[in-house]
């Protein structure tokens, strides 16, 4: 694991060093055992590195026999010893054990299509001198984040918007069509960024740059085939063995390697799996004192059952005032999944014994484990009442105070087409409420402008009319790539983690979409109910009984109590309107009704 970046410079412009230097120590903290770099001609490559595969002789960048081809890698190649062995065969010579290497010569051997081979969870630039290319690929589900521009002729790209804004060609313009997609999704969904003309490269896409063009070009996409003949137990059993394989393949490390367990069902399947080949594999925990929030006792018991040794971490208020400050540092993109402050806490307590963790990351946008799911079921049914109905039904949700707050989103939500229905109960805020808390100038500047389209272009790819499976797709897109997988990916990369989702693993995603939908999602009571049976015999019981948590975060009690000073410091009335984004008096009332227990802002 490591942060990568460069650049190519415009014809006849000179290259500094420490431009590219001054890049890459902004990717220190993803990257602490080594730094690399790699200038030619218009070319810098840089990298900071995490010694997890080959720790000896795999420091990058990595060259072919002949220096032609370089490459930087953030992420692992699982595969890799796949695909050496098969290059060496075809008469590719190495000269390390590292995964990366395998890149270099992939290239050789298969030019873009070397993509189509990796398995892994990765984002690398490769630059070929005879070609006068350069090649960004970033893997198929979107753990490795990569992010590019163009500015006064220059390419740039970086693991982290910091990265790349450390280069000086770059601007540091705000987008405010960023800023009302975050509002919509609570974080900015690829491949638009916070920062105007930065972009993310999406999930299985890769760019080609050469001669001041770019290309970028979609190299897989997540298959749906059900098989209707085969019958549940099947596929149960072939859900168990590719499970099986998924979790081996990210066993592989030559650093200590340890879980995460919340105690949910998928976090158990991953260590159940895990205990099988690592006896007394180490597993990490993170609880609070509000019990509501604490899965700590369900953590325990798996823990007990598997024999691994597990360790626990409590998060109180006083953790996340220390904390919040250094939130725009450890986060230079907003993203409003406040679990990042103790999933940071955990990645930090853990990384003083480990340098890898699986997580469950996954499972449930693959089994169609989120009650949101389930609800955009009765959201269509609700729907096909008269508008008056539900118009009557909306004003009165909003006017009774003790309404719990999920209903009154359920039921706001009805006035929504299907996708930002959907989108409304799974995070973010109505175009209607959130314009309403932007400055007038900012609603002015974007007037018009529908942040939902974001929906209808990701969906534009979905291969099936099916509705189940096209909202698996989206989730999948859209909620764990933009906000599960790159929230997990920035509070690790923080304190120099790796973390690692056996579930996104892309042979068992496709896998999973020729497992008709009808199996996966059956209602609220039933959640995930396939998984559960596939792994049976390897899950405690009251791990199979219990029903889903989710990991919360009691932030919204913390800001009605030991957290309010902080929450009226930050959103202070003079430091809104110093920022001319927001309305400060929209704010004030929002913070208000929140603290004063007249409405439940936690979400906001």
């Amino acid at each position: 694991m490591c942060g990568i970046a460069g650049f190519v410079a415009p014809p006849c412009e000179r290259v500094d060093r420490r431009v590219l230097e001054r890049m890459v120590a902004t990717l220190r903290h993803r990257g602490p055992d080594a730094l690399g770099y790699h200038l030619e001609g218009r070319v810098g490559l840089g990298v900071a590195r995490l010694r997890v595969m080959d720790p000896a002789t795999g420091d990058q960048p990595i060259a072919n026999e002949d220096g032609s081809v370089h490459v930087i890698l953030n992420g692992e190649i699982y595969n890799f010893l796949a695909l050496r062995h098969d290059l060496a065969a075809r008469g590719h010579r190495f000269r390390t054990r590292s995964d990366t290497e395998v890149l270099v010569h992939a290239w050789e051997e298969y030019g873009e299509h070397c993509v189509d081979s990796l398995n892994g969870m990765f984002a690398f630039a490769l630059w070929d001198r005879r070609r006068e290319q350069l090649l960004l690929a970033r893997d198929r589900m979107g753990e490795k984040p990569l992010y590019y521009t163009q500015a006064g002729g220059w390419f740039v790209f970086g693991s982290e918007l910091r990265a790349v804004l450390a280069h000086p060609a770059v601007s540091r313009e705000l987008d405010l069509e960023g800023v009302s997609r975050y509002l919509a999704f609570d974080y900015v969904p690829d491949p638009h960024s916070i920062v105007r003309d930065i972009r993310k490269l999406p999930p299985a896409h890769s760019l080609t740059a050469s001669d001041g063009k770019i290309l970028v070009q979609n190299y897989w996409e997540i298959p749906f085939r059900p098989d209707p003949a085969i019958d549940e137990a099947t596929w149960c059993h072939e859900i168990a063995s590719r499970f099986d394989e998924a979790v081996r393949l990210r066993l592989r490390s030559d650093v200590p390697l340890g879980c995460f367990l919340s105690g949910g069902v998928d976090s158990t399947a991953v260590v159940a799996t895990a205990a099988r080949e690592c006896a007394g594999i180490r597993t990490f925990s993170v609880g609070f004192r509000e019990a509501a929030y604490d899965e700590r006792s369900f953590a325990r018991i798996v823990a007990e059952r598997f024999a691994t040794q597990h360790e626990e971490l409590v998060v109180s208020a006083g953790d996340a005032r220390v904390l919040l400050p250094q939130l725009g540092g450890l986060l230079d993109e907003p993203l409003a999944d406040m679990s990042f402050v103790p999933l940071y806490l955990l990645s930090r307590a853990a990384r003083r014994s480990v340098t890898v963790a699986l997580t469950g990351d996954g499972g449930d946008e693959l089994f169609a484990g989120y009650p949101a799911m389930a609800a955009d079921w009765w959201h269509g049914e609700f729907a096909r009442l008269p508008q008056g109905a539900w118009q009557a039904l909306r004003a009165v949700t909003e006017r009774l105070p003790f309404v719990p707050e999920p209903l009154r989103e359920f039921i706001h939500a009805l006035k929504y087409g299907p996708e930002a229905r959907n989108q409304a109960l799974i995070g973010g805020l109505p175009l209607e409420r959130h314009t309403a808390l932007l400055s007038r100038e900012a609603r002015e500047a974007l007037e018009g402008f529908d942040p939902y389209a974001d929906i209808d272009s990701v969906l534009a790819g979905c291969t099936t009319n099916d509705p189940a499976s096209r909202l698996i797709y989206r989730y999948c897109k859209l909620y764990l790539a933009g906000q599960n997988l790159a929230n997990a990916d920035r509070a690790s990369m923080a304190v120099g983690l790796e973390l690692r989702a056996p579930f996104v693993d892309h042979t068992f995603v496709e896998f999973m979409g020729r497992i008709p939908s009808a199996l996966k999602l059956r209602g609220f009571s039933r959640l995930k109910r396939l998984l559960k049976r596939a792994l049976v015999d390897r899950l405690p019981p009251e791990i199979l009984r219990r029903g889903k948590q989710g990991f919360g975060v009691p932030f919204g009690a913390w800001f009605r109590g030991p957290l309010a000073d902080a929450l009226r410091q930050v959103l202070a009335p003079d430091r809104i309107r110093a920022g001319g984004i927001f309305d400060p008096a929209a704010v004030q009332q929002l913070v208000a009704q929140h603290v004063g227990f007249r409405r439940d802002h936690r979400k906001t």
